[in-house]
């Protein structure tokens, strides 16, 4: 996951000034030195990294300590609050034209994923209610008109292409189908070069000129550190982005990217790709982002995710089927099944507070619920329904059915009992109140 490096070596630095009860002015430079390094290792820009080391001591060195927090915790209370200035101290939303449609153009070299990433902001705004359009103006990568099709299906956004003809031109085409179809948001896939050259930057700046987008987003490689801001630099200056879109957060990367984009531009980023699904798209929040580089958790993007994730009128359903004490093994699928759209079980675990860190060399078997899902489906109706019926014979039939051993099934048995206990104890903690469960 990305920032796993990153975190541990600040959390070890900041760690050092635990027992302090007034921060001298050694202690923090001791701290900020390991931090200085912690952040350069992680390929943020070297200014961006004294700039922010400048700002962090002056604000640490003599403070003294809130009665409700520790010397360390004091300084990572500074380096959190400087951090999420760096990143841009608030989440950029896209912005919106007054005439339909909405334009949103993306640039950037090849191989940062900018048509994966049309599809991603298509079906984020899909969910928002919109009527997205894609426009197919790469017309010299190999398949990648093809390639914009196959996930705009998968999305279920239409694609405006119109073969090899001039980029400009299908751009200017795009836009009135879009308001001829009633389409409110086109988002523009615009051709990638291995490297920026004036051909491609013509190409981009004509597009710009004919279509007067709404916003011009560059997509960012996150895995390519700070080659990425240089990158982001170089298109800023030749075309005046908007703000940046980055992608491969889920990777081993080492955050620079996401650090320095930012100061050295001046522009937001509005996204962040945090995987590979077409799902995997998460608005870019700084202070969001600033706790989970010090391992501190993202517990609001886990509530953000559950609620997008789980449906409410199945969760009104369980919450009666619980208060009722009908809780199946139906329902335990269902649980586990939601819990799978939210993503892989190492990305949730990581927005847990003080998790995070720990993960890097764990084993997370992502498959794990597989084979409870296996087992649940080679049961009968009766048997979902009512598990006490699952005698010796029964089991070692679903096993086979399911190709799991009988201690497998006996171990899922268990577990949904465990899970059917918590939620009476629950209930009774709630005074038998009706249990909600939010949407």
């Amino acid at each position: 996951m990305a920032f796993e490096g990153l975190t541990e070596k600040l959390q070890k630095a900041l760690h050092k000034l635990s027992g302090h009860g007034k921060l001298s002015e050694q202690n923090v430079k001791d701290a900020m030195r390991e931090v200085r390094m912690a952040l350069l290792e992680a390929d943020v820009n070297y200014k961006v990294v004294k700039d922010f080391i400048k700002k962090v001591e002056e604000r640490a060195v003599g403070a003294e300590i809130l009665s409700s927090l520790t010397a360390d915790q004091q300084v990572i209370k500074i380096v959190n609050e400087e951090m999420t200035a760096l990143m841009g101290g608030s989440n950029a939303k896209l912005t919106w034209s007054s005439s339909v449609p909405t334009i949103y153009m993306l640039c950037g070299l090849q191989g940062a994923g900018k048509t994966t990433m049309a599809a991603k902001l298509a079906k984020h705004l899909l969910k928002q209610g919109k009527k997205p359009l894609l426009a197919a103006c790469d017309i010299y990568r190999p398949a990648a008109i093809t390639q914009l099709q196959v996930v705009g299906s998968q999305v279920g956004v239409p694609v405006f292409e119109k073969g090899t003809q001039d980029p400009v031109k299908t751009a200017k085409e795009a836009v009135e189908s879009a308001r001829y179809y009633g389409q409110d948001v086109l988002i523009i896939d615009t051709a990638g070069r291995l490297h920026i050259d004036e051909q491609l930057m013509d190409e981009l700046l004509r597009i710009k000129s004919e279509v007067k987008p709404q916003e011009i987003l560059l997509v960012v490689d996150a895995m390519t550190g700070q080659d990425s801001v240089n990158v982001a630099k170089s298109f800023d200056e030749k075309l005046d982005i908007s703000g940046v879109i980055l992608t491969k957060l889920d990777g081993d990367t080492r955050g620079g990217a996401a650090l320095s984009v930012r100061a050295v531009t001046g522009k937001p980023i509005k996204f962040s790709g945090i995987g590979e699904k077409l799902d995997d798209l998460e608005p870019f929040h700084p202070d969001r982002m600033a706790s989970r580089i010090l391992g501190m958790g993202d517990v609001l993007t886990l509530i953000e995710k559950a609620s997008l994730s789980i449906d409410e009128s199945e969760a009104g359903k369980l919450g009666r089927k619980v208060s009722g004490n009908n809780f199946t093994l139906d329902d335990f699928l269902t649980q586990m099944q939601q819990i799978k759209k939210m993503g892989s079980i190492k990305s949730l675990l990581s927005m847990l507070p003080g998790v995070g860190s720990k993960l890097k060399d764990a084993e997370i078997d992502e498959n794990a619920m597989k084979k409870p899902e296996a087992i649940i489906r080679s049961m009968t109706p009766l048997e979902r329904r009512n598990p006490d019926v699952l005698n010796a014979s029964r089991r070692r039939r679903i096993a086979a059915g399911s190709g799991t051993t009988v201690q497998d099934v006996n171990q899922l048995i268990r577990q949904f009992e465990q899970s059917r206990q918590m939620m009476k104890q629950f209930m009774n903690q709630r005074g038998g109140k009706r249990m909600r469960f939010p949407g």
